[in-house]
């Protein structure tokens, strides 16, 4: 696992997939996923999980302020689901959060069945649905969730 500057073309490419997928299962109004800009900012850690030149996995980190940071671009390549890849980017992605000095992370996901999976990972970890956070508005297809960091709850 790497802090992934987005230069590599196969990473470019994992994300556009991903993007292409969210497209295809939520509306456009309901889509928050960053492009490759939105992921370059500076207040966003962008980390990539590979084996070899394979992309296996992928994840962010948005800084809303001091204390409160945004999970973001969560992606397993389709044919590691279920493999362990996406709690090991979790895990690591919470672990450096707190090591930042994080207080809260807090999350978007889908509200369809497609998202369960997802939300089920979110929840083994931790996070709790939550009312709508920093610019988001309450969304019929958006799923809000927040988890607070060590000494917090």
């Amino acid at each position: 696992m790497v802090v992934d500057d987005l230069s590599d073309p196969r990473i470019v490419e994992f994300l556009a997939a991903h993007v292409q997928q969210m497209r295809a299962v939520t509306p456009l109004a309901s889509k928050h996923a960053l492009d490759l800009d939105g992921l370059r900012e500076p207040e966003v850690t962008f980390w990539s999980v590979r084996d070899g030149d394979t992309v296996l996995g992928c994840g962010a980190l948005k800084r809303l302020d001091a204390d409160h940071a945004e999970l973001k671009s969560m992606r397993t390549a389709p044919e590691r689901t279920r493999k362990g890849v996406a709690s090991m980017l979790l895990e690591h992605i919470l672990t450096e959060a707190e090591r930042q000095g994080v207080a809260r992370v807090s999350l978007e996901t889908g509200a369809d069945e497609f998202f369960l999976p997802a939300r089920k990972l979110y929840a083994k970890f931790g996070f709790d649905y939550c009312e709508p956070f920093a610019d988001y508005r309450p969304d019929p297809n958006s799923v809000f969730m927040t988890r607070p960091l060590s000494g917090d709850g």
